[in-house]
């Protein structure tokens, strides 16, 4: 049957291979005769992505499927735009039978994480949304036979702060990843801190590439996760998760990369083969060539703020090198990395600039609800809406629209800072160059690829106030831990420095 289900997806959204065949089962792919419903001509593997909400939250059918197709519209004539035409897939809302729907779930509730388990899924309106598998080629029509290697990366925020409304020094030094890895440390979600740092990856800097995507291998967390065929083969769920073990994948990669030399295993196979992996993905993602509206923004140097955070693990070395030359080398506008970028620097004003301006609007809407609609708080996110993202100004003149203005585009922001890149490969022949399809080459192999984003739902408005109380006790944390650590660290120099006492006796 082929193709597994990511266990990433799980809880939400289940490969369905449109295929004809009368039962279900998830060992390895969902199939169904009911799942016929739509490509009886076009034989397909899709994924059914379903909504959930909290126990006690009950939603109407066409509240659901409103929901749904906002997210359609918001992916279709926002994040297309923004991001690019090839790199987003937008999907479309069905209708299933409700007994195949709760068949669908009760399959799948042992794939769900425990920790998201505290939501059940929508059962009962029969409504989902049908996208594309994005752990397969998107851009061009492929042999299903070759097998395909996919890496998905969740990149994060990829600059420093740099609005003058920031009130902690700090966050103008250090990003918010790495600061955030403590707290999540400190609180059980993982067993330690990552040496991946989201600005070397944005850098361009091909040293820092490989450096940060080279720290998400080794520590994964929830950041990147690799699948083989459609099955995960690396990457963890949760703090409980197992080691990540780097000659296994290695095991897995090395088909791929050295399809038939013979090279040998060991340590010298392992970092062959992840060395290679890492630079076929550098090379991906510093490609592009997608044409059309994105890059509409036009954010001025002065948006930048710092090329490099003072926690990276790779700035420290290079200190402790007595080397200062770190540079940002710049992305190629082509590419989604560059791309989204511009869209997470959409926040302009950073959380505490943008709390009061959310407040403003709330009180607004507090004394005037029936105007809720009419500003578009919760959509329709059309046309109307993405050209007011594009009124970059700062200067407030006091209004709800100004206000609104920058509430959704630090919406959109985080929507960006929290999507995953889908990266697939496939290997192709030596002269398979005229299928015009793009390809890229690692030393012993070359690959066809497609790049998607996955996770592009907008960021809901009513989780500003959770950010901002979040926001502070990141920074809490992690200022009180630097001065733990930097009064432990005087502390041992005075112990390992103390004065030697001369005692004098009379002769």
């Amino acid at each position: 049957m082929g193709v597994g289900v990511p266990q990433n997806w799980a809880e939400s959204q289940f490969h369905c291979c449109l295929a004809q065949a009368p039962f279900l089962h998830l060992q390895s792919e969902l199939v169904t005769e009911s799942s016929l419903w739509n490509c009886q001509k076009d034989e397909r593997c899709v994924v059914l992505r379903f909504l959930k909400f909290p126990p006690s939250r009950k939603k109407t059918s066409e509240e659901i499927f409103q929901h749904l197709q906002n997210i359609v519209d918001f992916g279709k004539n926002v994040m297309k735009e923004f991001l690019g035409e090839n790199y987003v897939h937008c999907g479309e809302v069905v209708q299933l039978p409700l007994d195949f729907v709760k068949q669908l779930c009760v399959k799948i509730q042992s794939e769900r994480p425990e920790s998201r388990c505290d939501k059940d899924l929508d059962t009962l309106s029969g409504y989902a949304l049908c996208l594309p598998n994005l752990a397969r080629l998107q851009t061009y029509h492929f042999a299903e036979h070759r097998p395909i290697l996919c890496v998905e990366i969740k990149p994060k925020c990829g600059f420093i702060p740099f609005s003058s409304d920031v009130t902690h020094e700090l966050k103008h030094k250090v990003c918010r990843y790495c600061m955030h890895q403590h707290l999540k440390v400190a609180t059980g979600k993982w067993k330690q801190i990552s040496r991946y740092c989201p600005l070397d990856l944005y850098s361009g800097n091909k040293q820092r590439m490989y450096f940060a995507l080279k720290s998400l291998l080794q520590e994964a967390q929830n950041n990147l996760k690799i699948f083989k065929n459609g099955e995960l083969i690396y990457g963890c769920k949760d703090a409980r998760s197992p080691a990540t073990d780097w000659s296994e994948l290695a095991h897995h990669l090395k088909p791929f990369f050295f399809p038939s030399n013979g090279l040998a295993s060991g340590p010298h196979c392992t970092r062959a083969v992840i060395r290679e992996l890492v630079r076929v993905l550098t090379r991906v993602l510093l490609s592009g060539s997608d044409k059309g509206r994105a890059g509409a923004l036009k954010l001025g140097p002065g948006a930048q703020g710092p090329c490099v955070c003072e926690a990276s693990a790779f700035s420290r070395s290079l200190h402790r090198q007595g080397s200062s030359s770190l540079e940002r080398s710049g992305l190629p506008k082509g590419c989604l990395l560059y791309r989204a970028l511009q869209v997470q620097m959409l926040d302009l004003l950073d959380i505490e600039g943008l709390y009061p301006l959310y407040r403003r609007v709330e009180q607004y809407l507090e004394q005037f609800p029936e105007q809720r609609k009419t500003l578009q708080v919760d959509g329709p996110y059309d046309e109307a809406f993405y050209q007011k993202l594009l009124d970059l100004s700062t200067e407030d003149d006091g209004t709800v629209a100004f206000a609104l203005r920058k509430v959704q585009q630090y919406r959109v922001a985080m929507t960006a800072k929290d999507c995953s890149i889908m990266i697939a490969l496939s290997p192709c022949l030596q002269d398979a160059s005229s299928d015009q399809r793009p390809v890229v080459l690692s030393s012993r192999s070359r690959f066809a690829f497609s790049v998607s984003v996955l996770d592009l739902d907008l960021k809901p408005y009513e989780s500003i106030p959770h950010q901002y109380k979040l926001d502070g006790k990141i920074v809490n944390y992690y200022s009180r831990a630097v001065h733990a650590k930097d009064a432990d660290m005087v502390s041992t120099r005075l112990k390992e420095s103390k004065d030697c006492t001369l005692v004098l006796h009379k002769v």
